[in-house]
């Protein structure tokens, strides 16, 4: 289907490489005809390569936002109006970070100031950025807006750690804000939880290899790449989920409903 987002506007943060969910999320939206500006954090920004996507997508423009920062994020929205001409259509959140995992710290030993510092960016700033948008009158009636989570958030994963709680707290933001935006402005508010994909972040959790594999073996789709959920994401953007909001929407091959297979004892026998 081509032209799924043709005339739509939106904010993609989250783009580090091509590895990226959000990267492959910015080439789908530009192939369904979207316009959009892309932001990340300005560290992150100095890292990646995000000005290749840029130019991949018809010269997007690009916007450094601190998301923990209430000012960044009032400038970002600001600017992507006056950018892109008006309100905003869709938004996908890919954001997250913990240092505490970053250091190899075990939950039960966790910094708390690294953790406040994990919170504050993987989930409070879903809400600052909602907020933010509320208060502008951003969002045009019947937009989108996406945050990626994980299942960690209902199951145990030990060495998902803390990110665990701040998909916890990620996913009660959009169900809560999700309320208030529908009833007022007709706003559909959404989490989608992925299947364990190989990008920059995701690999630098302990044993992501392991499980990377074991959770292919288990679902009986296999684990949803990254292009996968950037068409799922796309969809969601669109006219035709405009009834869906508040609804945590597993992307992950049938993972999350299914208790066991066969072909877990092959992984578990015949380790690569």
């Amino acid at each position: 289907m081509n032209n799924l987002l043709q005339g739509k506007k939106g904010i993609i943060f989250g783009a580090l490489n091509d590895k990226s969910i959000a990267w492959q999320v910015a080439l789908k939206c530009h192939e369904q005809g979207a316009q959009f500006v892309l932001t990340n954090a300005p560290i992150a920004m100095r890292m990646g390569e995000i000005n290749q996507l840029a130019a991949t997508c018809n010269n997007a423009q690009i916007i450094p936002c601190d998301v923990s920062k209430n000012e960044d994020m009032e400038n970002l929205i600001d600017k992507s109006m006056e950018i892109l001409g008006g309100k905003i259509d869709f938004i996908l959140h890919s954001v997250g970070m913990s240092m505490n995992i970053r250091k190899g710290k075990i939950y039960t030993e966790l910094d708390y100031k690294f953790m406040h510092d994990t919170i504050d960016i993987s989930s409070i700033s879903f809400h600052r950025l909602l907020a933010t948008c509320y208060k502008k009158d951003a969002i045009n009636e019947w937009g989108s807006v996406i945050a990626l989570t994980y299942i960690a958030a209902q199951r145990i994963f030990p060495d998902y750690s803390e990110m665990a709680d701040a998909k916890s707290l990620l996913e009660s933001v959009a169900r809560s804000f999700g309320y208030h935006y529908g009833k007022s402005k007709k706003v559909r508010i959404n989490t989608i939880s992925q299947s364990p994909t190989k990008t920059t972040a995701g690999s630098g959790v302990k044993g992501f290899g392991d499980f990377f594999d074991y959770a292919a073996a288990l679902s009986p789709l296999g684990n949803a790449d990254a292009v996968q959920c950037a068409e799922y994401c796309a969809l969601m953007f669109s006219d035709f989920s405009r009834m869906v909001t508040m609804q945590n929407l597993f992307h992950d091959g049938g993972f999350n409903n299914t208790g066991f297979s066969p072909d877990v004892f092959e992984v578990v026998k015949n380790p690569e």
